[in-house]
């Protein structure tokens, strides 16, 4: 899964992204466009939005919202981040944080650059 937006990962957000493989940042993590934020199940890339809140609305719902519980994100430790790496990604290793992200930050360049990897 690659954060396709810039700030502030949502609990609500990543409550529907768990569904899809596993995180590997927590709530209220800052995340930037390009940067690694868990492996989907299926094995290929997934652009998401982690900072996407809920829809708010006048109307009440017969059931409450229920908490969200969120599964505790999978560590990325130095070994870890280097058995999940693909070939398209860099590990960032900073003082506070290990991350993953891609070479190519945006969409556009990613598909800009898999269609001349493919002509070439």
């Amino acid at each position: 899964m690659i954060s396709m937006a810039m700030g502030k990962a949502l609990a609500f957000s990543l409550w529907n992204l768990q569904e899809r493989g596993e995180l590997y940042i927590g709530a209220n993590a800052e995340v930037y466009e390009g940067m690694v934020i868990g492996n989907v199940a299926k094995g290929n890339d997934l652009a998401v939005n982690p900072i996407k809140g809920k829809h708010l609305t006048n109307m009440r719902a017969s059931g409450a919202d229920e908490a969200i519980r969120l599964t505790p994100p999978l560590e990325l430790t130095l070994e870890r981040g280097m058995s999940v790496m693909n070939d398209d990604e860099y590990l960032e290793i900073t003082p506070k944080n290990i991350r993953l992200r891609k070479k190519y930050l945006t969409e556009n360049e990613r598909v800009r650059m898999a269609r001349a990897a493919m002509k070439a």
